[in-house]
């Protein structure tokens, strides 16, 4: 790992620590050059294609999954923690299926389930893009039905 101060490619891990429920190493570098600390994270990589409605295929994006879950959350009493932990544990899902590929379908229902579990409005917006609603009829009929599951 290069030092972001002066570029010297010899750093020494100084600190290792085990974070997000065991899916991610925190460590502390020091370079052994200029003596600069930082730190870097590691993640486990994801080889996975996603399999899109329209029989699209692009590589798993842990961040536009998150960002849809952000943004479906957003001004919700959902913590980032929370979003995090759910996230990880869908990737596990996905690494314990051993497929290459997954259809867009699993993981978008994956979401919606964990969404209308924590929060109506936060599910209401997700499945608004999700389902692709039409009309504003469509907003009022999910509404309905999730007042009748009460």
């Amino acid at each position: 790992m290069r030092c972001p101060r002066c570029k010297e490619i010899e750093t020494k891990v100084i600190d290792s620590r085990v974070i997000e429920d065991g899916f991610s190493i925190r460590r502390r570098r020091e370079c052994s050059k200029c003596g600069y600390r930082f730190t870097t994270y590691e993640k486990l990589e994801l080889d996975i294609m996603i399999v899109k409605k329209d029989g699209r295929r692009e590589p798993y994006n842990r961040e536009k999954l998150v960002s849809g879950i952000r943004k479906a959350c957003h001004k919700r009493p959902i913590s980032e923690d929370t979003i995090k932990k759910f996230v990880n544990e869908l990737e596990l899902d996905l690494i314990q299926r051993g497929e290459k590929e997954v259809p867009s379908q699993y993981i978008g229902e994956r979401v919606i389930s964990k969404l209308k579990e924590w929060d109506k409005v936060a599910y209401i917006r997700f499945a608004s893009v999700y389902k692709e609603f039409k009309d504003v009829d469509e907003f009022i009929t999910q509404i309905k039905e999730l007042k009748n599951e009460k």
